[in-house]
């Protein structure tokens, strides 16, 4: 490995503060990893970690380091693109973390077109409800539905995607449709704990420009999208979802949608990356690649 790669390796371990969890995001053993920043050390003559049984952290010299060892590779990797092909293979790893549900009912569906369009890529899917760390975790960009909280990251925006109120046949038949929002207090939804999306028992439409909310009586609360619609389609009660979610459900006839004149407002989705991180020729083509498959399911 040379001084290059070894500068690598020390900045993933200081972004990430353990040389476990940099090897597991580097694909290279602890061993290669922990020698590199031994090596490095030895050529620097200076101390660049403290370290515990729990964490490694930056010393003063190795925060004097990182700062010009991430300008460096900045430079490094602009020359290497200086006179590469623009039309050229594109290739490498990157790891995106998305919604479950998207990951479920959307991208994967959809891999092979995109692996046969970049066969050189190698994709890593993290799926799940909860948020990350993307500099801890290693993850080059995530997918975010909802308000975004964290100014750390640079946003790109991919639309609003249109939500839907929707029931069971069961539901409807024992509890009647309802016509107006004003007939909600005789209804039941499912309520939906997870931070950043509908609040729990909190069901919201738009009345003209205005958005307005009511809180739904509820016997069963979720966190996550699986159980919520779940639960709607076991007949427990009224949900509000992106319609590319339940989409098969209502062609099915397994849910109907309700008050379509008084639909939730559409929920903003976006890719967020770190600013630190340039946009490799990877991450372009993969976020134009999404952004062209939720098109269809966003609000012009």
């Amino acid at each position: 490995m040379d001084k290059i790669g070894r500068l690598r390796v020390f900045i993933q371990v200081a972004e990430v503060g353990s040389f476990i969890r940099a090897s597991q995001i580097l694909l290279m053993p602890k061993t290669t990893v922990s020698a590199a920043i031994l090596q490095l050390e030895n050529e620097m003559g200076a101390r660049l970690f403290h370290r515990t049984t729990r964490r490694v952290q930056l010393t003063s010299d190795g925060e004097r380091l990182l700062d010009k060892a991430r300008s460096l590779l900045q430079e490094v990797n602009a020359l290497d693109e200086l006179f590469s092909p623009r039309d050229g293979p594109i290739g490498g790893r990157l790891t995106v973390d998305v919604p479950s549900r998207i990951a479920r009912r959307m991208i994967v569906p959809a891999l092979p077109d995109f692996l046969q369009r970049y066969p050189d890529i190698q994709l890593f899917l993290s799926a799940g409800d909860r948020s990350i760390d993307l500099i801890q975790e290693g993850v080059d960009c995530v997918v975010r539905v909802g308000s975004l909280s964290d100014s750390s990251l640079v946003s790109q925006p991919l639309g609003r995607l249109g939500m839907i109120n929707c029931a069971s046949p069961d539901y409807l038949r024992r509890h009647g449709t309802p016509r107006h929002p004003e007939q909600l207090t005789d209804h039941w939804g499912i309520g939906y704990a997870q931070p950043n999306l509908l609040e729990a028992d909190s069901w919201q439409w738009m009345q003209g420009a205005q958005r307005m909310e009511k809180m739904l009586r509820s016997r069963v609360t979720v966190n996550n999208a699986e159980n919520y619609i779940g639960c709607c389609l076991a007949g427990l009660g009224m949900i509000q979802i992106p319609r590319f979610d339940i989409q098969h459900h209502l062609d099915g006839g397994e849910l109907i949608e309700v008050l379509p004149d008084f639909r939730p407002p559409a929920m903003g989705i976006a890719l967020l990356y770190p600013h630190r991180r340039q946009r490799s020729a990877r991450f372009s083509v993969f976020a134009d690649w999404f952004g062209q498959l939720i098109a269809p399911f966003c609000e012009s």
